[in-house]
């Protein structure tokens, strides 16, 4: 007991973990921060492609080691007639941004990027959660089968 004396004990308390709504809005925040980086690399035309990591199982000796990969971001809009539409997805599945209607409609891909942001500030301040909580009992539901 006395190798412990030397240290400061204190009563401390968990922060308490976000809602599930606030955890949504987390998630798709991030989703949508990659979608901007993809972009913007774009428009520069560079290449983005951020790294994570895999474990991989070396099936003759049964050694488990983490390899660096490049992450696969599917973009989430396409040209249409001239004119880019712009979805939104939680996971797999497509939000519905209003009563009927699951994208966004621009006059070019300049105007790209702006839109992101005004979707971000939009999720941000919980616009979205009914259609992202709508999604994602959706994408829950079929795991349960």
């Amino acid at each position: 007991m006395s190798a412990l004396t030397g240290l400061k004990m204190v009563i401390a308390k968990r922060v308490a973990v976000q809602s599930p709504a606030m955890h949504r809005r987390t998630k798709l925040c991030s989703k949508l921060d990659e979608q901007m980086e993809l972009a913007k690399a774009q428009s520069e035309g560079r290449l983005y492609a951020p790294k994570k990591f895999k474990t991989v199982t070396d099936a003759a000796s049964g050694e488990r080691r983490s390899l660096e990969t490049a992450k696969r971001i599917k973009q989430w809009w396409w040209n249409a007639g001239g004119k880019v539409n712009l979805s939104v997805r939680y996971g797999a599945k497509v939000i519905e941004l209003a009563k009927g209607k699951n994208a966004i409609e621009l006059a070019s891909v300049a105007d790209l990027l702006p839109t992101l942001t005004l979707i971000k500030q939009a999720v941000e301040a919980g616009e979205l959660d009914t259609q992202i909580e709508a999604v994602s009992n959706k994408l829950r539901s079929g795991f349960g089968k």
